[in-house]
């Protein structure tokens, strides 16, 4: 009987399709860290108010902020939902033998840094339970930035792992948000926003290719999404769910494709790094850092991902290999899952996100979430990058 490989070797037009995400994912990646930078100094200068002011200015029905967070960041998540549908329908996902492991490994590193988190905080007598979300995500557009810049070397097979894994982070994600940090629920918008998305089912199921109907539907799913308590986020990953990923036979391109490559550099490049000048401002004086080493949710999220998203990860992978018939790719070695485990560790913008809502009305506790988000990343991507940099340098002789 044939062995299951943990790592299959990619068809070519997955490699291909993979090639071109990463490409725009890194560049995505290296504006996400400069808007973070400067939100921070901005933050933390003479024109910090000018900062929060611009932060809570109130643009039609949404401050900036909200814009930013629950608009621009849709985009991000619909593009999330078309990365998933593809992966289930032609994809790595799309094998059960083949998805076992990446799907294992992603919910053990988000199960074990909540975990954590949940330990530390009942452990304190001052602990927030509540915020065991904020360690479980990884930033896909950071970490697939630092692997591009220290990992040029290595094998493709560890990037489609690290691909597919962020995929289906993000659909874990995409459940806690809608289950847990749903606020205020109203059925009538909802069932408003359901029949908006299956008129988009409904289109592309008859091949309608106007911009036209598609814009004023999306538009319209996301605000009574966001009218009906859950968050609009969600609007973007169920249109991305409902958007045809194969192509018809005489077909080019299929729509995914066609509108990937169109909003693609606009998510990458506006929306995800438009997000971050807003949500990374943490404002690091009046004794912030000095608090987030004595601040249980602080230390919480820093274990949850510095710590359990390593274990959590490898662990996954590496007990799937081993009780069942999977094997590691040959071209791989355990030393090179370990090094993207510990990269998976980048929380930044789903984490900022949740912090955000977990945290909502306590704003200082907000600020320290933040810090201890960014700079658990940080390192994170410090520690990854000395262990890539080291097996680039074997797969490079």
């Amino acid at each position: 009987m044939s062995t299951r490989r943990v790592f299959p070797n990619l068809l070519d037009r997955e490699r291909t399709f993979i090639a071109d995400t990463l490409r725009a994912e890194t560049t995505g990646g290296l504006l996400l860290l400069g808007a973070a930078i400067v939100a921070l100094i901005w933050a933390n200068s003479p024109w910090q108010d000018a900062y929060d002011h611009l932060r809570e200015f109130q643009l039609g029905p949404l401050t900036v902020e909200s814009w930013a967070s629950d608009g621009a960041l849709t985009l991000f998540f619909y593009l999330a939902g078309v990365e998933l549908k593809r992966e289930l329908v032609v994809g790595s996902l799309s094998k059960l033998s083949e998805a076992v492991v990446p799907v294992v490994a992603a919910i053990s590193g988000m199960v074990l840094p909540a975990i954590i988190y949940v330990v530390v905080n009942l452990a304190a007598k001052d602990g927030k339970p509540g915020g065991w979300a904020v360690p479980t995500a990884t930033d896909i557009a950071f970490a697939l930035a630092v692997l591009a810049i220290v990992g040029s070397s290595l094998p493709n097979a560890l990037r489609a792992f690290l691909l597919t894994l962020a995929v289906v982070d993000d659909f874990g994600a995409i459940l806690v948000i809608a289950v847990f940090f749903s606020h205020g629920f109203h059925l009538i918008p909802l069932l408003l926003s359901i029949a908006l998305i299956a008129v988009w089912f409904v289109a592309q199921r008859y091949r309608i290719r106007t911009p036209f109907l598609y814009v004023p539907v999306a538009i319209g799913a996301w605000w009574f999404m966001h009218e009906s308590g859950i968050h609009a986020t969600i609007a973007g990953v169920a249109l991305g769910l409902v958007t045809r990923v194969v192509a018809d036979k005489g077909e080019e391109h299929a729509p995914a494709e066609r509108i990937e490559h169109r909003l693609r550099p606009w998510s990458a490049g506006v929306a995800v790094p438009l997000f971050a000048l807003f949500a990374a401002g943490v404002t690091l004086g009046g004794g912030v850092i000095g608090h987030l080493v004595t601040d249980p949710v602080a230390i919480g999220i820093a274990a949850g991902l510095l710590v359990g998203k390593a274990i959590g990860v490898f662990g996954g992978s590496w007990l799937t290999a081993r009780f069942t018939r999977a094997e590691l790719n040959s071209d791989l070695e355990w030393r090179d899952v370990g090094a993207v485990s510990v990269l998976a560790g980048i929380g930044f913008t789903v984490s900022l996100l949740i912090a955000q809502l977990a945290f909502a009305g306590d704003i200082a506790q907000v600020e320290r979430a933040k810090a201890a988000v960014l700079i658990s990343s940080v390192l994170a991507a410090i520690f990854a990058s000395v262990l890539l940099f080291r097996r680039n340098r074997v797969y490079a002789d």
